[in-house]
């Protein structure tokens, strides 16, 4: 692993890589403050109803900002290197870098800080009435069933295939729903396995004595290996030819019960070689040459399209990966997946010529709009007492506070510790809000207005799982507001229980796996049931309690081990649980609730 580079500083060499586009493809332009590239404004796209947009963390390049370009995306937002864009860099490109009347497709590989950032920007665009849809793609069949639990498959370079063929549709045209059909089509039909002969090194980043430890042998070879320097599956001494044969069995043998994700059985087959960043043009050549033979003679595959070269990196990584994409029908009545591939774009990390009309062109125009929140929250009409939401939403928030040190306690056992200060900047901040601006009495408006408190003050998994709820109960209360104007414990239920479904796409937590849904649920389901909160808080309380010698299935406690989840309930969901207790004043604070009755 060699960790000298050109330019060491990754703020700097993110900028220029960035700024670099628009110098190689004058259709583009470049919001550097929000790291975001996107197509110019331009009548050649003028009768493009739906847009693609897509990004994640910086050092997959040309994946993403390679691929902005006619025919392929609109807009690509990138984090800082290996790390998720902000929902805030997002939320800007859905909602000032695109053409105003678009509808817009957003591929995001399955990477948890990507699909909560992405989920969260695409969350907060339908709340403001955009037409937005969101395919996860997760190709990888390295990591098998069990190891990748309810997380799943990673997203690696197959999810460029994704973003060709949906790109394509809706350069022809098409609707939102069926680009977005045919592109869960394609990430469906997806697998790929990468390997690679060693580690890369971030730039600014100091090589620490670990990173020394896990150089690969002279001649070892990981198989499976991520594309952010994470471990593969296993490190063995083999040859090309084994090492290809090996690779294959994981993406084609049905026997293999912890892979087997998907039967490559068409009479079309697309073979993706892409070279993770180091190798060689030779190199890549004689690996391409190997993978073609050992498909046709040991599994009786005749790719019909081959498409090799640099798609998606890690860095420099001295690896490749291989992907296959079993072509199906798209049932839209229209073009396949072949001939969209085959469908000319114009992006300079795609192997396409720029054409001599866009040179030409000199095109100059920006989007330079204000990225603000949309129109203000108009009145709903689904109303509350607003005193007495206010009463009962306060006490609720100072449960929140008080709870911070067992919380903080709970969290430096199992977790990091920062469970607790969170929850209590959030809860803080939103009572300064209510203080200077008390609630109208609109749901909507009121709870429209808390919502940006929370994005600001709650950083973090658990702020980003909050805002998305929040995000989707603002969109199911609006919805609802058209037949209903009292908010009754029978309206919040139905919205709450939107908000469950809206917030279950962007994360794999379910009751038993030990996080705050572990409290959410129960207070939802309960207040389906009976329409009493008292009832629904004591429900949210067992159900954090219960978390008690329950075993985490995911977030930061899953890799800390020992036997502390023995001896404390999981900390977001006391948090949780907590504010529910506040509400109606069960427990800690023992206010009268009839705050609640009224409300």
């Amino acid at each position: 692993m060699s960790s000298k580079h050109f330019d060491p500083n990754p703020t700097h060499l993110l900028l220029t890589s960035l700024h670099s586009q628009t110098l190689t493809n004058p259709s583009l332009a470049l919001d550097s403050q929000n790291k975001i590239l996107y197509l110019r404004p331009s009548s050649k796209s003028s009768s493009q109803r739906v847009h693609l947009v897509s990004g994640g963390g910086a050092g997959h390049e040309p994946s993403f900002s390679g691929f902005v370009g006619t025919g392929l995306l609109s807009a690509a937002v990138s984090g800082t290197i290996f790390a998720s864009p902000s929902a805030e860099q997002i939320r800007t490109c859905l909602f000032s870098r695109l053409p105003p009347s678009s509808e817009t497709l957003v591929t995001v590989m399955n990477y948890t800080g990507d699909v909560l950032n992405f989920g969260l920007a695409v969350e907060k665009a339908k709340a403001a009435g955009k037409r937005v849809e969101m395919v996860i793609v997760g190709d990888d069949a390295a990591v098998g069933r069990t190891k990748g639990g309810k997380v799943g498959r990673r997203g690696v370079a197959g999810t460029v295939l994704v973003v060709k063929i949906a790109g394509a549709l809706a350069k022809r045209g098409y609707k939102l729903d069926e680009v977005a059909k045919v592109a869960r089509l394609v990430a469906g039909n997806l697998v790929s396995v990468g390997a690679s002969l060693g580690r890369v090194h971030v730039p600014g980043r100091a090589v620490n004595k670990e990173e020394e430890g896990e150089k690969l042998g002279e001649d070892e070879v990981e198989i499976g290996m991520g594309i952010h320097n994470e471990a593969g599956v296993g490190r063995e001494k083999m040859e090309l030819k084994q090492l290809v044969g090996k690779m294959l069995r994981m993406m084609l043998d049905r026997n293999d019960k912890e892979r087997g994700f998907v039967n490559v059985n068409s009479n079309e087959v697309v073979l993706l070689v892409n070279n993770l960043g180091g190798v060689s043009v030779l190199e890549l050549g004689g690996i391409v040459a190997e993978v073609v033979k050992q498909l046709g003679e040991d599994w009786n595959i005749k790719p019909v399209r081959v498409l090799s070269g640099t798609y998606m990196t890690s860095l420099n990584g001295l690896g490749f990966s291989v992907s296959l994409l079993n072509v199906v029908n798209t049932d839209i009545g229209g073009p396949g997946m072949i001939e969209l591939l085959d469908d000319e774009c114009e992006a300079t990390g795609w192997p396409a010529q720029i054409s001599k009309l866009t040179w030409e062109e000199r095109n100059q125009a920006t989007r330079e709009e204000d990225a603000s929140n949309g129109e203000e929250v108009g009145e709903s009409g689904l109303r509350v007492d607003a005193k007495a939401a206010q009463e009962v939403f306060t006490r609720g928030l100072e449960a929140v506070v008080a709870a911070e040190p067992d919380v903080t306690r709970y969290d430096t056992i199992v977790g990091d510790g920062d469970c607790g200060i969170g929850l209590k900047r959030g809860a803080e901040a939103i009572l300064r809000h209510l203080s200077s601006k008390p609630l109208t009495g609109d749901v909507v408006i009121d709870l429209a207005n808390i919502i940006p408190v929370v994005e600001m003050e709650m950083d973090g998994t658990s702020g980003a799982l909050y805002a998305i709820f929040l995000n989707a109960l603002v969109a199911a209360l609006r919805t609802t507001s058209q037949s209903e104007k009292e908010a009754s414990a029978k309206v919040w239920a139905a919205a709450l229980r939107q908000s469950c479904e809206a917030l279950s796409k962007y994360t794999p937590a379910r009751p038993g796996d030990r996080t705050l849904v572990d409290a959410l649920y129960p207070f939802v389901n309960t207040l389906e049931e009976t329409g009493d909160v008292k009832k629904a808080a004591e429900a949210a309380v067992a159900g954090a309690e219960g978390t008690k010698g329950m075993k985490a299935s995911l977030g930061r406690t899953v890799y800390i081990g020992g036997s502390g989840f023995e001896e404390v309930p999981d900390p977001g969901a006391w948090g949780l649980a907590s504010f529910f207790q506040g509400l109606t004043g069960i427990k800690k604070l023992e206010e009268d609730s009839n705050g609640w009755e009224k409300l």
